[in-house]
């Protein structure tokens, strides 16, 4: 039998791989959420909302993001009766601040075609990157990791539910949805596991976010004769 370990972002500071990795995880899954909003095909689930919140708010897409960190972080903390952590929200905010950054550039070079292809592979790569260094978990992944272990979702699953809340939000709130949206929450979502193990077995990296199980100990039967 196995017992579940609880996800959670290191207090320690990490080897310089895993920051190298996580680092270049938040990049790649800025440039890939950049090229979904560029293609003006609709944007993924996170930046619909963020957004949506920016046509009601004064709040910039890195700002909105951190806002939806700090909701995503709380419900994590309280589903799980641990303290909040803080480094998802510093993904959050770094991922949403590179954005904004990336969109100052300009992209009308890329066919929205083209930005709609690279856009998925970018994301998922991205968030594969992140979660295998155990570092900043994105706040939305703390919680599907919750759901993954709690409730036995497959992460693909998890992942969807948690999207289609934030999509339906942004929505309603009148963030950008369109075929680059669904895109996303079929080939992103689909696709994160898939790089996780490539990564493991091609590249013989470490998974610090989805830790393997720890082992519980069944309890043997007394000798007969003995209490």
């Amino acid at each position: 039998m196995f017992g579940t370990r609880s996800t959670a972002p290191s207090l320690s500071w990490p080897a310089p791989t895993r920051l190298t990795g996580y680092l270049l995880g938040c990049l790649v899954f800025a440039a890939g959420a950049s090229l979904f909003i560029h293609s003006e095909l609709g944007a993924d689930p996170l930046d619909v909302l963020s957004l949506g919140m920016k046509e009601h708010f004064p709040v910039t897409i890195g700002l909105a993001q951190a806002l939806i960190a700090l909701l995503c972080i709380t419900t994590w903390s309280l589903w799980n009766k641990r303290r909040p952590v803080v480094s998802p929200f510093v993904t959050f905010f770094l991922c949403g601040s590179l954005i904004d950054l990336i969109l100052l550039g300009n992209l009308s070079a890329i066919p929205p075609l083209v930005a709609i292809a690279l856009g998925p592979l970018l994301c998922a790569y991205g968030s594969a990157l992140i979660i295998m260094s155990g570092i900043g978990i994105r706040a939305m992944d703390l919680l599907v990791i919750s759901m993954v272990t709690r409730w036995k979702f497959p992460f693909w699953g998890a992942k969807i539910a948690v999207e289609a809340v934030l999509l339906g939000v942004g929505y309603v709130l009148g963030g950008p949805v369109g075929l680059g949206t669904l895109v996303f929450l079929i080939f992103v979502d689909g696709l994160i596991q898939p790089f996780m193990s490539l990564n493991k077995h091609a590249l013989r990296m470490t998974n610090h976010g989805l830790a393997a199980p720890a082992p519980v100990e069944t309890p043997r039967p007394a000798p007969a004769g003995k209490i």
